[in-house]
């Protein structure tokens, strides 16, 4: 591991500590006694996406965390937030099984998880990923945002017998028992 101070090659393990996804190493460097922190994950297989114009490429971590980190520029977030964001999306990712994944569907995910952090970030994005060519498709996604989320609509082969009360059923009398009804003055 090359010392990013000063590019000594030699360095020696100080601290290391279980990060979730991998192992984080406190590293000194033997030449200019700098320390610094390293980041191990192990590399489970390969996956290619597959871009629009039939092509396939190995998926890249770092393409996907520059990406957002351009459409994130300048928006005020938390720290850490686009990188939770990319290992959400490398998982979400990873975990599909499949060996190749259409781009359409990792930039979909994408757009899916930066409209819930930032709603400017996510036209940022979107811009850019769906080519708008005019302000008219800048102005149709925008107020898309800015319409009220639809009810999630039932659907029509169930009914519900909670909302309708004329479909719930009489209530039964049973025998012996003379009806209870409020008697005035008593």
């Amino acid at each position: 591991m090359n010392c990013p101070f000063c590019n000594h090659g030699d360095s020696k393990v100080v601290d290391s500590r279980d990060s979730g996804d991998g192992i984080r190493r406190r590293r000194e460097c033997l030449n200019c006694d700098d320390r610094f922190t390293t980041y191990e994950r192990v590399h489970a297989r390969e996956m290619l996406v597959e871009k629009r114009d039939g092509r396939s490429e190995e998926f890249s971590r770092e393409k996907l965390w520059s990406s957002l980190t351009k459409a994130c520029a300048k928006r005020p977030m938390q720290t850490g937030a686009i990188e939770r964001l990319v290992e959400e999306i490398e998982s979400a990712v990873m975990e599909s099984g499949k060996a190749q994944i259409p781009a359409r569907a990792v930039g979909d995910l994408v757009m899916e998880k930066l409209k819930d952090l930032d709603p400017v970030a996510y036209i940022r994005y979107a811009s850019v990923y769906r080519d708008f060519g005019d302000i008219e498709t800048f102005r149709d996604e925008i107020n898309t945002l800015l319409a009220p989320p639809k009810p999630a609509a039932e659907p029509s082969s169930q009914l519900s017998f909670l909302e309708d009360e004329s479909l719930v059923p009489p209530s039964r009398r049973r025998r012996g028992r003379p009806p209870t009804s409020p008697t005035p003055g008593l």
